[in-house]
């Protein structure tokens, strides 16, 4: 397996953010990062795979940040009220990332509730951004899309700001279809419990 400082090393231009910026109804409201899954918080194995494989790392959450205060990332706030879905939270992490890593030239996103996403994400989707002269990747798996799982250029957030606020777009398909998007398949994980799919969502788990 690659190294945390030889993905360090691959992906000096990428910062990343984790997107818990939702309502969660779908498992009765609150903070479902923070569920435990085999004995650990959701968000403390996603921090643990997203982390070596960007440079700063930001979580997008609405409400108190004080709850998230034990994981020590900065914690931001969606810039348009109202739980405007994925997209306000990509730029929401945008907006963090001109700011406070303006060397980045690329952000990756990750979900907040699917703690099994490759450890090699970011350089694989990198890579494959730059073979195809792309702008945005996507990942996939078992012929579907998991677009929270993204690799965003930043020369985009301005265009993302005008879709966002002025048009009110809220699909994520629908805005990335502007742009040249590639998409990346992965290959199911091996667990202790068999192979499983790799952006396998949380969401309904007990």
């Amino acid at each position: 397996m690659t190294s945390p400082e030889t993905l360090k090393q691959n992906v000096p231009a990428v910062a990343g953010v984790i997107l818990a910026g939702g309502q969660s109804r779908r498992m009765g409201g609150g903070d479902k990062c923070l569920r435990p899954l085999g004995g650990r918080p959701i968000l403390a194995q996603i921090i643990e795979r997203a982390a070596p494989q960007v440079g700063p790392l930001v979580l997008n959450a609405n409400g108190d940040p004080a709850r998230f205060a034990d994981y020590k990332l900065p914690v931001v706030a969606d810039v348009i009220e109202g739980f405007a879905g994925p997209l306000a939270g990509i730029l929401t992490g945008m907006d963090w990332v001109a700011a406070h890593a303006p060397e980045a030239e690329w952000m990756a996103s990750f979900a907040s509730d699917a703690p099994f996403f490759p450890r090699d994400m970011v350089p694989v989707m990198l890579a494959a951004a730059e073979r195809a002269g792309a702008n945005l990747v996507c990942a996939e798996s078992n012929g579907r899309s998991h677009p929270v799982f993204g690799l965003w250029s930043m020369a985009l957030r301005e265009d993302l700001r005008q879709a966002v606020v002025e048009e009110s777009l809220r699909k994520v398909d629908l805005w990335t279809a502007r742009h040249k998007l590639v998409s990346v398949g992965f290959e199911p994980v091996e667990t202790g419990a068999g192979a499983l799919d790799p952006f396998f969502n949380t969401r309904s788990s007990r």
